[in-house]
C-alpha cells in the first residue's frame, strides 16, 4: 500500500498535469517494454518495438542496471527538447548522486563514468539515446497520448468541480481511500507500506498511458511530489491506421515526420503541430519544410501565423494507396544485430 500524508496546505496544492510530458511517458514506456508481466496483451507490442529499436538506445540500459533509474532523469517539460534540456541542466551534484546510487555495487561503463564527470560527449550520448527511443517508441502514438490525457484531465476536472477533491483522488484506482489526511492507494500482493509525507510541498498527479503497474513516485526535497499513475485503456498504444503501413512509411519519412503528417487531420499552426507531436516549434518547422518540399503539405501564411495542411498526395500515402508503387513498401531494416535494450526495465 502507498500512504500519502497531506497537510492543510497540501490539499490546496494538488495539481493535475495539464498536458503529457514526453520524457516521463517515454520512460514509462521503456519500463513497460522490459517488464515481464502481461505478455498476452503486450507481447506483440514488445516484440515489434524491440526489433525496431536502434543501437543508439543502448546507453539507456546502462543507466538502469537494476531497474532503478537515477532521479535526475525524471523531469517534466512540454516537449521532448525541453525535457532533455532539463535533464542536461540538472545540478552536477544531483547527477553524480544518482549515478553513484545505481552503481554502488558494480563498476560503471566508461561512458557512465564520463557522465559522472560532466563530460559533454557523454551528455550527447544520453541525449541521442533518448531522442532515438522517442522516435521509435513514442512519436508514432504521441497524438493518442495527448488525446487520452485531455480526456483524463477533463474527467478529473469535472469530478473535482462536481464532487470535490476527495472523490477525484479516490476515483483514480479501485479501493483507493482518503482517511482524514491520508490518501491510501492499495497494492494487491505487494508487501509492506510506503509512506510519503508531502509536508506542504503539494502533489502533481500525472497519468501515464504506457505503465500498467504500481504508481511511480518522485519524492525529492523542496519539490512537489510527482505521482504518476496508470491510466487509459490498459492496452498497448498502437499507431493509427495499419501497423505494417506505418512501419513502412516511418522507414521512408522518419517517425517524427510521419507523426506530423498524421497530426494534420485538420489545418494546424506550427506551434499547434509542435504541441501535438511533442517537439519544439523549431523542430516542427524544420520537418514541415521538408514535407512541403516533398509535396506532402502546403503552408499558408496569414500575418505572422502560418497554417499547414496535408496535400492530396499525403492523404493518398497515409491511406496506403501508393504503398505498392513507391518506396513506402520497403520494410525498415533492423538497425541492430542484437536487441539493444534486451532486459531493460527503463528509467522511471
Amino acid at each position: 500500500m502507498i500512504r500519502i500524508h497531506f497537510t492543510a496546505d497540501d490539499f490546496a496544492r494538488v495539481r493535475f498535469a495539464p498536458r503529457p510530458s514526453p520524457v516521463p511517458e517515454l520512460h514509462a514506456a521503456l519500463m513497460m517494454l522490459g517488464a515481464p508481466h502481461e505478455a498476452l496483451l503486450f507481447g506483440r507490442w514488445r516484440s515489434r518495438l524491440l526489433r525496431s529499436l536502434p543501437s543508439a538506445v543502448e546507453p539507456l540500459a546502462d543507466l538502469v542496471p537494476d531497474g532503478v533509474a537515477p532521479a535526475f532523469l525524471d523531469v517534466l517539460g512540454d516537449t521532448l527538447d525541453e525535457g532533455v534540456e532539463l535533464i542536461r541542466t540538472a545540478r552536477a551534484e544531483f547527477v553524480r548522486a544518482g549515478i553513484e546510487q545505481v552503481y554502488a555495487r558494480r563498476p560503471a561503463p566508461p561512458w557512465i563514468r564520463a557522465l559522472h564527470g560532466g563530460d559533454a560527449g557523454a551528455w550527447r550520448t544520453l541525449g541521442r539515446a533518448q531522442r532515438a527511443a522517442y522516435e521509435t517508441v513514442l512519436a508514432p502514438v504521441w497524438p493518442q497520448v495527448q488525446h487520452l490525457h485531455r480526456a483524463e484531465f477533463t474527467r478529473h476536472a469535472v469530478t473535482v468541480a462536481e464532487q470535490g477533491l476527495g472523490v477525484a483522488l479516490t476515483g483514480l484506482a479501485p479501493g483507493s481511500r482518503l482517511r482524514d489526511t491520508v490518501w491510501e492507494w492499495p497494492l494487491p500482493g505487494a508487501p509492506g507500506v510506503r509512506e510519503v509525507r508531502l509536508g506542504g510541498r503539494g502533489l502533481i498527479l500525472r497519468p501515464t498511458f504506457h505503465w500498467r503497474s504500481t504508481p511511480l513516485i518522485q519524492d525529492l526535497p523542496d519539490r512537489p511530489v510527482s505521482f504518476a499513475y496508470p491510466a487509459g485503456r490498459g492496452l498497448p498504444l498502437l499507431p493509427d491506421g495499419s501497423d505494417a503501413l506505418d512501419e513502412h512509411l516511418a522507414g521512408v519519412l522518419g517517425r517524427t515526420r510521419l507523426a506530423l503528417l498524421r497530426a494534420l487531420d485538420e489545418a494546424r499552426t506550427t506551434t499547434g503541430l509542435a504541441r501535438r507531436i511533442g517537439v519544439s516549434a523549431a523542430t516542427a518547422s524544420a520537418h514541415a519544410s521538408a514535407l512541403r518540399a516533398a509535396g506532402l503539405l502546403t503552408t499558408t501564411r496569414t500575418g505572422r501565423s502560418v497554417r499547414h495542411e496535408r496535400t492530396a498526395l499525403a492523404e493518398l500515402l497515409l491511406a496506403g494507396g501508393v504503398a505498392d508503387g513507391g518506396n513506402a513498401s520497403t520494410p525498415i531494416q533492423n538497425r541492430g544485430a542484437t536487441n539493444p535494450v534486451a532486459g531493460v526495465r527503463g528509467p522511471g
